[in-house]
């Protein structure tokens, strides 16, 4: 009788365990979905990518100077914003998961490139940064972005996306370290280069 009595409180605690641990599993899925769902993206609408009309968005930095930040690179060294003081840029945040953001990335590739001789830097802020070093690296490596690429932080995040949900986002910041223009979502790539031209000309004189 007593056997069987602590044979039925074993079999009881196993199955105690393995309940919490499942239930523990699922939370933790439903945790990540619910995270990742919250970091809602635009997707391009072919219809506007012809438009004039500036995909900008109303922002609390716009016309105010960027925050400063000082994050790690995906080689563990720490880059700071003091770092491009002097020239225009673009401070870019994206996901690894959103599909816009993906296909803007080479377009500032390029674009940091051919402006390079007038001293335009660009930097890309990964938000999704619990996914990993190797993930984030694998995805920049695809797309052929060799511009910085620095891990975010809940400061940074703060400081720049104000909670916004939306990625891609990217800020233009002028020479003299203001921000002259926030957009979010995608834009065609004749937009972006005309907001580029228009960062590089901002606060040069």
């Amino acid at each position: 009788m007593r056997r069987a009595l602590l044979l039925l409180i074993m079999v009881a605690g196993i199955s105690l365990v393995f309940w919490s641990g499942l239930h523990n599993l699922r939370d933790r899925r439903r945790t990540a979905q619910m995270h990742q769902d919250a970091h809602a993206t635009l997707i391009p609408d072919t219809s506007s990518t012809t438009s004039t009309d500036s995909p900008d968005v109303p922002s609390p930095l716009r016309g105010k100077p960027a925050p400063a930040f000082t994050l790690m690179d995906l080689g563990g060294k720490k880059v700071s914003l003091s770092d491009f003081k002097g020239h225009p840029l673009v401070i870019n945040y994206w996901g690894t998961y959103c599909p816009p953001c993906k296909f803007e990335m080479p377009w500032f590739e390029d674009f940091s490139k051919k402006y390079a001789p007038e001293g335009f830097d660009v930097i890309g802020i990964t938000y999704d940064t619990e996914v990993g070093n190797d993930t984030i690296t694998k995805n920049v490596k695809q797309l052929g972005v060799t511009y910085p690429i620095l891990l975010s932080t809940p400061k940074a995040e703060k400081d720049y996306l104000s909670d916004s949900p939306v990625l891609p986002m990217s800020f233009y910041v002028d020479k003299a370290g203001k921000v002259i223009e926030v957009t979010a979502g995608l834009g065609s790539k004749d937009q972006l280069e005309a907001m580029v031209k228009e960062t590089i000309a901002a606060g040069a004189n």
